[in-house]
């Protein structure tokens, strides 16, 4: 019963033939291939993130890494913002753009902000002060 199918070999696997996998849409697998352009700005603001977040983790005492973070988080999603303002990006579109990285950005930060306790964000503060006392704020 659940031996060899009866059917032909094109009919039990319409996509294959020999050891090659045939796309049915030739279309959409060019039109879905990432552009140097965007591989360019996710590994920018990929580096913006990692970077400084490790830098905070390495540097801060634990207490203040959230906040730091969540302030780190609003910055992406300006520059995230800023980019797709200036490259012209489509708001309404079906695969992701910059203005939805920016979002996700924005909506971290505040997930980050909401998880820090005000005491943490006024001791982070607080520091900052310590450290530059003759700069106006």
């Amino acid at each position: 019963m659940f031996g060899k199918s009866m059917a032909p070999a094109r009919l039990r696997c319409p996509y294959v033939r020999g050891n090659k996998l045939i796309s049915f849409k030739t279309r959409w697998i060019k039109r879905n291939v990432p552009s140097l352009e965007s591989i360019g700005i996710l590994t920018l603001l990929s580096v913006l993130i990692v970077v400084p977040a490790f830098l905070m983790i390495r540097l801060l005492e634990p207490g203040f890494v959230l906040p730091a973070f969540s302030i780190l988080l609003f910055a992406d999603a300006a520059i995230a913002a800023i980019l797709a303002r200036a490259i012209h990006a489509r708001r309404n579109s079906e695969s992701v753009t910059l203005w939805d990285i920016a979002g996700a950005f924005t909506m971290m930060g505040c997930a980050a902000a909401i998880f820090s306790e005000p005491d943490q964000v006024v001791g982070f503060f607080e520091q900052l002060v310590e450290q530059r006392p003759h700069t106006p704020l």
